[in-house]
């Protein structure tokens, strides 16, 4: 899909009952679950990690220390149901073993494909600091509620309250037109520069993934780096 083709607009946005969760995938062969720990999986090309990780349209949500031997920046889309299971299934144990452990540094990017994602990130971005981690988890595990909704924006505003948003507060974030563009820039910098265009792709110390990967595959993966 044309890069060109995924910018979200403030008037499309929540504005239409997305059909099961949307995610965009590659006929890419990947490790399956079952795979042996020591296979790798299969890399889609080569970038510049160097340019990946200069600052982009908004600051980076990073976890880990910066000069980790480990760099994972992943692009992704909130409602996409793959990039879910990897962070309700897979993400909390990479964190806990690699992550907390100073052996990995982690990126999230917004790559939304549809405006009840961009809408999510929105909310993501305007959540206390500490709470965008948090926030998306929350996101992830809720997924079904929200992201196939008949009344998105009431889906979305009961789970934003429970991070302390007011009515108001909700209103003004989705409502903001700067960070809107900055969500959209951010997709199209993936898209035009990384060459993008399903999620989630992963990008690791200068190696693109596309797809979900398993505990065992990423595991596997980050010891032959680290």
């Amino acid at each position: 899909m044309p890069s060109s083709e995924l910018t979200m607009t403030r008037r499309n946005l929540l504005g239409s009952v997305a059909l099961a969760a949307v995610c965009v995938t590659l006929p890419i062969s990947l490790v399956s679950d079952y795979a042996s720990a020591q296979e790798l999986p299969q890399s889609i090309g080569d970038v510049d990690m160097t340019e990946v990780l200069k600052p982009g349209p908004l600051p980076d949500k990073a976890l880990g220390d910066a000069n980790a031997p480990v760099k994972i920046v992943e692009y992704m889309s909130m409602t996409c149901p793959h990039c879910a299971n990897f962070h309700n299934n897979t993400f909390d144990k990479i964190k806990e073993k690699y992550i907390d452990s100073g052996k990995v540094y982690f990126v999230i990017r917004e790559f939304p494909f549809d405006p009840r994602a961009a809408a999510a990130f929105m909310l993501a971005r305007c959540a206390p600091e500490n709470q965008y981690y948090p926030f998306v988890s929350m996101l992830f595990k809720q997924q079904q509620t929200w992201a196939t909704a008949q009344d998105a924006r009431a889906a979305l505003l009961q789970m934003s309250k429970l991070a302390g948003f007011s009515q108001e507060s909700f209103e003004a974030c989705l409502t903001n037109q700067k960070l809107l563009d900055d969500v959209n820039a951010t997709m199209q910098r993936g898209a035009g520069e990384f060459g993008v265009n399903s999620t989630p792709t992963f990008i690791i110390n200068g190696k693109k993934y596309a797809g979900d990967m398993s505990l065992e595959s990423m595991s596997a993966l980050i010891d032959s780096l680290s």
